[in-house]
């Protein structure tokens, strides 16, 4: 008889353990962490133990997770009313970038309109490609000199194309020297925020 039909008969058959009551405790196998045996029940609370662990384990991780998301909503709404007391279009675009490094704490943050700075024709088209936020470890095409001198430090860029009335009007970009920061596979739920939060603003100026 193989292992996996005694454990199928114990399964179907649950009156077994009022049964055989007396046996099961006499019952000793190998300790999980040891060389010595302890009883059937002893294991079973050891094996309690060990998922208690883990179901706390989970929830500490659970409560950290919720802890970061209500932090980071709290960012995008003080982020977002910054940008409700900035009434000019310069004045829009210096308060966009200031407190992308003052409120999130990005080392890098740049934006280009294509009104007041034409791009070249690579980066309209990368621009118009994607309906949401990129992140590289390179920057696209010319746009690493819009850091000025950081641009030659740079490893990962976040880009977020920036839309009004349907079309492309610019281009807001993030980066750091940590290549870690931004990279391919993270999520860009946030950034589409950033991204949608910016280009909503500027519609009034465009």
């Amino acid at each position: 008889m193989k292992a996996e039909d005694v454990a199928e008969y114990l399964q179907n058959n649950p009156d077994f353990f009022e049964s055989y009551a007396l046996m099961l405790s006499e019952i000793v196998i190998p300790h999980p962490y040891g060389g010595r045996t302890v009883s059937l029940s002893e294991r079973q609370m050891l094996t309690l133990r060990e998922r208690v662990k883990e179901l706390e384990k989970k929830l500490h991780e659970l409560l950290e997770f919720g802890k970061d998301n209500d932090a980071l909503q709290n960012k995008l709404h003080l982020f977002t009313v910054a940008l409700f007391n900035a009434h000019a279009l310069l004045s829009l675009q210096n308060t966009t970038v200031n407190n992308l490094r003052d409120i999130f704490a990005v080392p890098h943050a740049a934006i280009h309109l294509w009104k007041e700075n034409p791009p070249s024709v690579e980066v309209l088209a990368f621009a118009d490609l994607h309906a949401q936020p990129v992140c590289l470890h390179l920057a696209v095409f010319d746009t690493a000199k819009w850091f000025g001198e950081a641009g030659k430090h740079l490893r990962s860029f976040a880009y977020m194309p920036l839309r009004a009335h349907n079309q492309s009007i610019g281009m807001l970009i993030i980066a750091s020297e940590d290549a870690k920061r931004f990279y391919p596979e993270m999520g860009t739920v946030f950034l589409q925020r950033i991204a949608e939060i910016v280009s909503a603003a500027l519609s009034q100026h465009i």
